[in-house]
C-alpha cells in the first residue's frame, strides 16, 4: 500500500502558516462565549438576548459565505486570507467605540464585521488546506490544521476570564467594559500585524486553482452531488450543537456546580477545550486506520450520550460529560468539511462557501435553547443538541458517499 505523505515539501512553509489562521478563529469564537456571559451581568441581557451573541457571530457566516468564495475565486488564497484577516482586526478595533456607547447593539455589530473576516478565512483556509497535497489525505489535513483552531479555542476562555470574568462588577458600566475594550484592541492589533506579515508570504502555485480553459462548472452541477448537500445540511447542525454547548457553559456550571463563579467556569471551559484539541489530536491518528465517516458516526454517537448525561444535571458525573462533549463533537467540523469537498476538483471553491455558510446553525442554536433555559432550566436546554446529532450521524453512515446525482 502507498504511503501517502501529509503534505509535500512544496507546500509545507505555506501549510505552516495557514494552519496558524485556525488558531486565530478559535480565539475570536470561545471568546464569544464569555463575552455572553459578562453582557448578562453588565448590560442586563437574559439568556435569550444574550444567545444574539452567537447570532451575530455565527450568522456572518450566512452573509458572507458566498461573497467570501466568489473573491477567493477571482482574486485567489492569499488576498482572499489578507481579506479575512482585514474584517477581523477592524471588528476588534470597533470593540472601543461599542464599549463607549454601551450598547448592546453596538457590540453585535462590532462582533458581526469580525466574525464576517472568521468567515472569510474559513472559507480560504479549508480548501487550501485540502489542495496542500495529496486528495486521499485531505480529511486528515484538515483535522491537523484544526487542532490548532481547538488550541485557539483554550486560549479565548483563558483571556477572557482573566481580563474580563476576573474583573470585579463596579456597577460602573464603562469601568466593567474597560477590560472588554483593551483586550479586544490589543487582539485587533496582533491581527493586523499578522496580515501584514503575510502579506509578504509566497504563496506557491496550486494546480487546482489555476484555469484550464475549460468553462467553470455552475452551482447546479455542485449541487447535483448529493453527498455535497448532506455535508451543508450536516454542518448547519453540528455548528448550531456547538453554538448551543458553548453558550451556556457558563451558565450550567454556575446553576448546577456548588460555589462555582464565572471565572472558574471559564478556566474549566478552556480545559473542555483542551478536550476538543485532545480528540483531534486523537481523531486525526486514528484516520490512519478507520475510515473518516466510520470515526465520525463513533463520535457523533458518543455526543448523543454525553447529552443526555448533561440534561440530568447529576452533579460532577454531568458536569465531566459537559467537559468531556468537546471531545466527542471534536473531529466532526474538519471531518464534515473534507468529506463534503471529496470529488468535487475545480467545484472546491464554490462548495467550501456553502459549507462554511453552514455556521449559520450557531446563530440559530443558541436562541433557542435560551429560551428553553428561561423556560425550563439550562440542564433540559441540552437535550436540543441531540436532534443536531441525529442528522450528523445520518450523514456519517449513508450520506457521506461521493456519487453525484442522476440528471
Amino acid at each position: 500500500m502507498e504511503k501517502v505523505p501529509l503534505t509535500e515539501r512544496k507546500y509545507l512553509t505555506t501549510f505552516v502558516f495557514v494552519t496558524s489562521l485556525f488558531l486565530l478563529w478559535g480565539v475570536a469564537i470561545s471568546m464569544g462565549d464569555v463575552l455572553n456571559r459578562h453582557f448578562q451581568k453588565v448590560l442586563g441581557v437574559s439568556l435569550a438576548q444574550s444567545g444574539l451573541v452567537q447570532f451575530s457571530i455565527f450568522g456572518a457566516y450566512a452573509v458572507m459565505g458566498i461573497p467570501a468564495g466568489l473573491f477567493m475565486k477571482r482574486f485567489g488564497y492569499k488576498n482572499g486570507v489578507l481579506l479575512g484577516l482585514g474584517l477581523y482586526a477592524l471588528g476588534a478595533f470597533l470593540f472601543v467605540p461599542a464599549a463607549g456607547s454601551e450598547s448592546f447593539g453596538f457590540f453585535r455589530v462590532a462582533l458581526f464585521i469580525l466574525a464576517c473576516g472568521l468567515a472569510t478565512l474559513e472559507a480560504v483556509a479549508h480548501p487550501f488546506t485540502a489542495a496542500l497535497g495529496d486528495e486521499r489525505k485531505s480529511e486528515q489535513r484538515i483535522n491537523f490544521s484544526q487542532t490548532f483552531n481547538a488550541i485557539g479555542a483554550i486560549i479565548g476562555p483563558i483571556l477572557g476570564g482573566y481580563f474580563i470574568l476576573g474583573d470585579v462588577l463596579t456597577g460602573d458600566t464603562q469601568a466593567d467594559l474597560f477590560s472588554v475594550k483593551m483586550l479586544y484592541s490589543a487582539i485587533g492589533a496582533a491581527v493586523f500585524l499578522i496580515g501584514l506579515s503575510f502579506w509578504f508570504v509566497k504563496v506557491p502555485s496550486l494546480q487546482e486553482t489555476k484555469s484550464s480553459g475549460t468553462p467553470q462548472r455552475s452551482y447546479r452541477e455542485l449541487f447535483a452531488h448529493r453527498h455535497f448537500r448532506w455535508a451543508v445540511y450536516a454542518q448547519l447542525f453540528n455548528v448550531a450543537a456547538q453554538g448551543g454547548t458553548w453558550a451556556f457553559f457558563i451558565n450550567y456550571a454556575v446553576k448546577y456546580m456548588e460555589g462555582m463563579t464565572d471565572q472558574m467556569a471559564s478556566y474549566y471551559f478552556s480545559l473542555s477545550m483542551f478536550m476538543m484539541l485532545t480528540g483531534r489530536i486523537i481523531g486525526t491518528y486514528l484516520m490512519s486506520f478507520i475510515a473518516p465517516n466510520r470515526l465520525l458516526a463513533i463520535f457523533t454517537a458518543g455526543s448523543i450520550l454525553m447529552c443526555l448525561i448533561i440534561s440530568q444535571h447529576l452533579g460532577w458525573l454531568s458536569f465531566v460529560c459537559l467537559i468531556g462533549l468537546q471531545f466527542t463533537f471534536s473531529i466532526m467540523f474538519p471531518t464534515i468539511f473534507g468529506l463534503g469537498l471529496k470529488n468535487l476538483s475545480d467545484l472546491k471553491e464554490k462548495a467550501s462557501s456553502f459549507i462554511v455558510m453552514g455556521v449559520v446553525g450557531g446563530a440559530l442554536f443558541p436562541p433557542l435553547m435560551g429560551q428553553l433555559a428561561d423556560k425550563t432550566n439550562v440542564a433540559t436546554a441540552y437535550l436540543l443538541p441531540i436532534i443536531c446529532y441525529t442528522v450528523i450521524f445520518l450523514f456519517a453512515i449513508k450520506f457521506y458517499k461521493p456519487v453525484p446525482e442522476k440528471k
